[in-house]
C-alpha cells in the first residue's frame, strides 16, 4: 500500500532527524566563527572574560578559573549532546503516540555512576581550589614592601610602613602621629541660629576606639580632584594591610584578580586585615576600585597601581623622604613618570562638564617619559 506523501516508512523521522543535525552543526560553526572574527587569540579566549593577570596568585586564579569553566563546558556539551540526542532519535513515531517508551528505571549501575560522577567533580575542584586559596592567603615575614591601605567615604589613602631599599636599609615610616579621624570633614548642621557638628564615624566616640589606623610619614591621599596613585616595584613581595576609617569598603585591583573587603574594626569583625601578593610581574599602570556600595560616590572611589623598577622606587621613596612638602605628582615626576592617573579620572560634580573630560589619558603600559633622567632635577 502506497503512503500518502509516497516514500517509504520511516523517511520523515529520518529527514527530520538529518535536519535536526545540520542544525546543530550551523549554531556550532556559528559559535567558532564568532569566536574567530572577535580578532582574540588564544590566551584571551581562555581566560573566559577575566584580564590578564600580573602577579604570581593572580595566574593561579585565573588557572583554576580557566579549568573549572572547561570542566562545566565539558559537562555541559555532555548533556547537551544527551538531550539532544534524546528528542532527535527518541522521539515519539508516527501513530505510534500511545505507545510508552522502555523505561530505565531503577537502573542501580546507571543511578551510581549519575551519583558519583558530581561528587568527583566536586572533590576536584574542592581539592584545587583548597591548593590556591592556601597561596593566595600565604604570608612571609619581612616582606619587601608594607603598605597601609586606609579606605574613606569616598577615597583612599596610601601610606608606606616599611621599605627594604636595595642599600640594605629598611625603612621605617610609621607616624605615631595623628587622628584617626582626621580622614573626615567635619559637618555642620544650623540649631537655634547656631552651627552643631553633626557627629563623624562611630557616633564620635572617642578617637582612641579607631586606634587600628595607621599613619605614616610618606603617604599619598585621594581627593575629589585628585586621583591617588600608589607606587609599588615589580618584583618585590608586597603585604597590604587595610582598614575602612568609616563603612565597609573593598581593595580591587582587576588585574589582582582578587579583591579584599576593607573593614572597620577587623579584630572586632574577626577580619584579617593583611594580604600579600609575591611580586608585580611587569611595569605599567593598572586601575584600582572600591568593589562594595559605600555610598553616594562608590562608584568614583577610584585609585591607580602604578608599578615602576626597583631603582624607580627606591628613588621616589628617598625623594618623597628628603621632600616632605613634595606632592605625589611631583616625586612621580622626579623619577620619570607621568605624573597623574592614566587609567582613571577623577569625579567631576559638576552638573554640566562641557566635553572636558580627558579621553587619552596615556599608555597604561608605559608610563615613562621620555627624554627623562631620573632624580635629575634634585
Amino acid at each position: 500500500m502506497k503512503l500518502t506523501h509516497g516514500g517509504r516508512p520511516g523517511t520523515r523521522g529520518e529527514g527530520t532527524s538529518s535536519r535536526m543535525i545540520k542544525r546543530v552543526g550551523f549554531v556550532a560553526a556559528l559559535a567558532v566563527g564568532a569566536i574567530v572574527m572577535t580578532g582574540c587569540d588564544a590566551r584571551d579566549v581562555m581566560r573566559f572574560g577575566w584580564p590578564e593577570g600580573v602577579t604570581p596568585q593572580a595566574k593561579l586564579m585565573g588557572d583554576l578559573w580557566t579549568w573549572s569553566v572547561i570542566a562545566a563546558l565539558v559537562m555541559g556539551i555532555i548533556v547537551w549532546a544527551l538531550i539532544f540526542w534524546t528528542i532527535t532519535f527518541h522521539r515519539a513515531k508516527k501513530n505510534q503516540d500511545d505507545v510508552f517508551p522502555r523505561q530505565t528505571a531503577y537502573n542501580v549501575p546507571l543511578e551510581l555512576t549519575y551519583t558519583a560522577i558530581p561528587f568527583v567533580i566536586i572533590a576536584v575542584l574542592f581539592y584545587f581550589t583548597v591548593v590556591v586559596q592556601n597561596r593566595v592567603e600565604a604570608k612571609t615575614d619581612n616582606p619587601s614592601v608594607v603598605v597601609d591601605v586606609t579606605a574613606f567615604q569616598w577615597n583612599w589613602k596610601f601610606g608606606y610602613r616599611e621599605v627594604a631599599l636595595a642599600d640594605g636599609e629598611r625603612y621605617n615610616g610609621f607616624e605615631r602621629n595623628g587622628s584617626p579621624f582626621d580622614l573626615q570633614v567635619p559637618q555642620y548642621r544650623e540649631h537655634e541660629g547656631e552651627k552643631v557638628e553633626i557627629l563623624g564615624p562611630a557616633g564620635g566616640r572617642d578617637d582612641d576606639i579607631r586606634n587600628y589606623l595607621k599613619f605614616n610619614q610618606v603617604e599619598t591621599v585621594g581627593s575629589s580632584s585628585e586621583i591617588p596613585v600608589l607606587v609599588l616595584p615589580t618584583g618585590k613581595r608586597i603585604e597590604f594591610e587595610i582598614a575602612s576609617a568609616d563603612v565597609i569598603h573593598s581593595f580591587w585591583v582587576p588585574e589582582f584578580l582578587f579583591k579584599r573587603d576593607v573593614l572597620p574594626f577587623p579584630k572586632q569583625n574577626h577580619s584579617d586585615s593583611r594580604f600579600q601578593i609575591d611580586s608585580i610581574d611587569r611595569a605599567g599602570a593598572f586601575v584600582g576600585r572600591c568593589a562594595e556600595m559605600c555610598g553616594t560616590y562608590h562608584s568614583m572611589m577610584n585609585f591607580e597601581v602604578r608599578a615602576v623598577s626597583p631603582e624607580k622606587f627606591d628613588s621616589y621613596i628617598q625623594y618623597r623622604r628628603d621632600n616632605p612638602s613634595a606632592t605625589n605628582a611631583q616625586a612621580l615626576q622626579d623619577i620619570c613618570e607621568v605624573p597623574q592617573s592614566v587609567t582613571t579620572v577623577p569625579f567631576d560634580t559638576r552638573r554640566a562638564t562641557k566635553g572636558d573630560t580627558p579621553k587619552d589619558l596615556g599608555d597604561a603600559n608605559n608610563t615613562s617619559l621620555p627624554n627623562c633622567t631620573v632624580g635629575a632635577n634634585r
